[in-house]
């Protein structure tokens, strides 16, 4: 792996190009570029891409943002396609039909919809059997791209089109599911969990770790998405700022099954400071709701108490 430079990385030509038709201020259009700004200049990259908001708006035959070779697959199956692309090209490799100078590296992109719920199987499967390559979702906490649905990473009492908060309900009834440590219990190479932080430092170097660590790898990143979680577009980083020191996002990474803290917040917020800059939690703030509150902040507390068990803190 290169010595990490945050100059070099942030100064690296984009290999997604502008000019696609993503919302002003997404999230998962800013992780896509910070990791794809960690693959060296030299490499290749075949991307897989998963129907979601970022695949309908990056790509639009015969039209594409995307700088390397690239394929679209369905909601179910970019891990299944990738693997099949990763093999082939180990096969050829081995009987010379490739150049002896050319690598390549093979990331694969999706959203939560895509990850945790439809794709979840083709996922785990590619994990399993351990294909060098780098499942990179882009969790932004609901089915964005048809209509703002609640998916199994929306958070407890969000409010969504298919979990409305009103009379009846309080917004989506379950937590969040926790892919990363669920991944993590494939027995993988690497799995990291970041969003954007003040200087990229941390999503960069988890990304060349993914990238670089032969075998299979998973990133899960926080990309907020401003119109289904209803916040100021400007308020990207303030927004991510609050999740990670909240413990709501907590930043960690777990190598060949080793677990490690990469940023513990010196003072850990209240889980309210997150919540109220978001229009999907205004229900929570009204008089008598205050127990919604106190239930968000005892799981957030339960599920942080657990990583730092894991990582023997």
């Amino acid at each position: 792996m290169s010595s990490y430079n945050v100059k070099e990385m942030m100064s690296k030509k984009d290999r997604l190009a502008p000019g696609h038709r993503m919302c002003a201020g997404c999230g998962a259009t800013i992780g896509v570029r910070a990791v794809l700004r960690a693959l060296h200049e030299e490499d290749h990259a075949v991307i897989a891409n998963a129907t979601g908001c970022l695949e309908v708006s990056s790509f639009m035959y015969p039209y594409t943002a995307w700088e390397d070779s690239y394929i679209h697959n369905a909601f179910e199956n970019a891990g299944a396609t990738l693997s099949g692309v990763e093999t082939a090209y180990k096969v050829l490799k081995k009987r010379g039909k490739l150049p002896e100078n050319e690598n390549f590296k093979f990331i694969a992109f999706g959203g939560d919809g895509g990850t945790y719920d439809i794709g979840f199987q083709s996922l785990s499967g590619a994990m399993e059997r351990g294909h060098d390559l780098v499942y990179v979702c882009y969790d932004n906490g609901a089915y964005m791209n048809t209509g703002i649905q609640r998916s199994s990473a929306t958070p407890m009492y969000a409010d969504t089109t298919t979990t409305p908060a009103g009379k009846c309900s309080d917004g989506k009834m379950q937590n969040r599911k926790d892919l990363a440590s669920i991944i993590a219990d494939h027995d993988v190479a690497y799995v990291g969990q970041s969003t954007f932080t003040l200087n990229f430092n941390d999503l960069h170097k988890k990304a060349e770790k993914a990238i670089y660590t032969e075998g299979a790898s998973f990133l899960n990143l926080m990309t907020p998405c401003p119109r289904g979680w209803r916040y100021p577009t400007e308020d990207i980083m303030e927004i991510c700022r609050l999740a990670v020191e909240t413990c709501y996002w907590p930043l960690f990474e777990v190598e060949h099954g080793k677990w490690r803290l990469t940023y513990e917040p010196k003072k850990k917020l209240p889980i309210e400071d997150f919540l109220r800059p978001q229009g999907r939690f205004k229900h929570l703030f009204k008089p008598g709701n205050e127990h919604l509150i106190e239930e968000f902040q005892a799981e957030v507390d339960r599920r942080w108490e657990d990583l730092l068990y894991k990582c023997n803190r």
